[in-house]
């Protein structure tokens, strides 16, 4: 969408790269619309660096701290934005003067087009667990009778097929309910059904635009065409089946006992479903066909979701006033006969992830400013033309295991090198599926770390990281030989 705006959204590679770009001089360069100061020598960069780490090390903490992730992240982006500025302003030259409001606006137009395409997501994906959709697949899961090993296997059958429309944190966290609903005290099924639903919603959301968030910013970025993705499918199945065969071999056989969970739809679930799909088309279409952002589509479809969401409140509202059953009401008896309530499409608003969406937005302002004091340039040097694109393409998946995907993914686009359709699929694919080498790699692993406290940890997960990393690596030789024809030169790894 904004290719010719390759150096007004930079990025830092990761943590780790940062560290070794002090050595390089210090030289100046301009970009399209801001005259731009190399600053990787001067004090700022340093100090910018500085608050970037100490703001995503309270990040890693979270879960023993106990603060959420946005709020440093969010307090680091002001402070290195503004000590950017301050350098810009006291420059003699006036026209520095704008460069920073110019750079960081360009920055907060991509977070608010990231930012309204998730929050309308989210809306859609709360909808339907508020009108009992993903209650009923649970029910309908657990009260089969199905024995351990074929929990196993449909589980992660399912999160590997959700994902690409639910995304991939959604998925891992309703099909690890299904595991722990089943799996009950017997904590080892549990915990390998876990990583097993991890690997695959990973996966599964790596061959869909819609399947995670590193996905949905190449997709965005217009560097890779909706159909292209697919491409990946056959990657990506490979990348979930290699460990997923190997660890079947460690599930037992045994049935448990049916729970008899019940859970019904409530009215309108089957049009929310049809309306979301009709919004994802709708912003295949948008981006597609008509040249605009995909998020046009998706808030177009929010729309009619509010509309919906009114007659279904006016009904609510109808059966509330029409008691019956001695002093309940129709209502009630229809959902869990609790005190009911009109639906309110703005309840599900409020529901979303906001501070996930928070935490974007001080990822992408603080990588961002970094970027903008000359890090980009440096970095992408470093990775991708020292390294190579394959090699660089494949250390990123490995760097998304360690840090996050998703900063990581930025700086790649953001340095925008100049690679081919295969290789910006390969990349699309490590940072996707790389984050399952480790629990924390990913966000669906953090979250299903949280739900099945105590049993799926980080070291549960790493007893079966060799597993993982065989899937890993299998994923990309198959993308490399598999789609060859999309590499406009034979791919080197060494």
């Amino acid at each position: 969408m904004f290719n010719n705006l390759q150096l007004n959204r930079p990025l830092i590679t990761s943590l780790i790269l940062s560290l070794s770009l002090f050595i390089f001089p210090q030289i100046s360069f301009a970009s399209g619309e801001a005259p731009l100061l190399d600053l990787t020598s001067h004090w700022i960069g340093y100090a910018s660096i500085a608050v970037f780490i100490l703001a995503y090390a309270l990040v890693i903490v979270e879960e023993k701290i106990h603060m959420r992730k946005s709020k440093p992240v969010m307090i680091a982006a002001g402070i290195i934005w503004a000590m950017i500025a301050a350098v810009y302003a006291a420059q003699e030259n006036t026209a520095f003067h704008h460069t920073a409001e110019i750079m960081i606006r360009h920055n907060l137009l991509e977070y608010a087009e990231l930012f309204l395409f998730l929050l309308a997501a989210m809306t859609f994906i709360n909808t339907m667990g508020e009108r009992g959709v993903f209650d009923a697949l649970r029910s309908w899961l657990v009260n089969k009778g199905f024995s351990l090993r074929t929990i196993f296997w449909l589980t992660g059958l399912l999160a590997f097929f959700i994902s690409p429309i639910a995304d991939n944190l959604t998925t891992a966290l309703l099909m690890a309910t299904v595991a722990m609903a089943v799996g009950g005290t017997n904590h080892k099924f549990v915990a390998i059904a876990c990583i097993n639903i991890v690997v695959a919603a990973n996966a599964g959301g790596a061959f869909s635009p819609f399947g995670d968030i590193t996905t949905l910013m190449v997709w965005q970025k217009g560097v890779v065409d909706f159909q292209q993705f697919f491409a990946l499918f056959a990657p990506s199945v490979i990348n979930w089946l290699i460990p997923a065969v190997i660890m079947s071999f460690f599930v037992s056989t045994e049935v448990p006992q049916a729970d008899k969970e019940t859970a019904t739809l409530k009215k309108g679930a089957f049009v929310v479903i049809f309306l979301f799909i009709l919004t994802i088309t709708m912003a295949v279409f948008a981006h597609n066909f008509l040249h605009l952002p995909p998020v046009i589509g998706m808030m177009t479809g929010l729309g009619f979701l509010k509309v919906y969401g009114y007659f279904l409140k006016m009904r609510d509202k109808r059966l509330l006033e029409e008691e019956a059953y001695g002093g309940q009401t129709t209502l009630a008896i229809e959902g869990l006969n609790q005190p009911a309530r009109p639906f309110d499409v703005f309840k599900q608003l409020e529901h979303a992830e906001w501070d996930t969406l928070m935490f974007f937005y001080g990822i992408i302002l603080s990588v961002g400013g970094l970027g903008t004091i000359g890090y980009l340039t440096v970095g992408s040097q470093l990775m991708y033309g020292d390294l190579g694109p394959t090699n660089a393409n494949i250390l990123v998946g490995i760097l998304s295991a360690i840090i996050d995907n998703i900063p990581v993914m930025f700086a790649v686009l953001s340095m925008m090198p100049s690679m081919d359709t295969g290789q910006w699929l390969l990349v699309t694919l490590t940072a996707g599926v790389g984050g399952s080498l480790l629990a924390i790699g990913s966000a669906a692993g953090v979250a299903v770390m949280g739900q099945a406290s105590g049993i799926y940890t980080f070291m549960a997960h790493l007893k079966w990281s060799w597993a993982i990393a065989l899937g890993y690596a299998a994923s990309i030789w198959m993308h490399l030989w598999l789609n060859a024809d999309l590499f406009d030169n034979i791919p080197v790894v060494s």
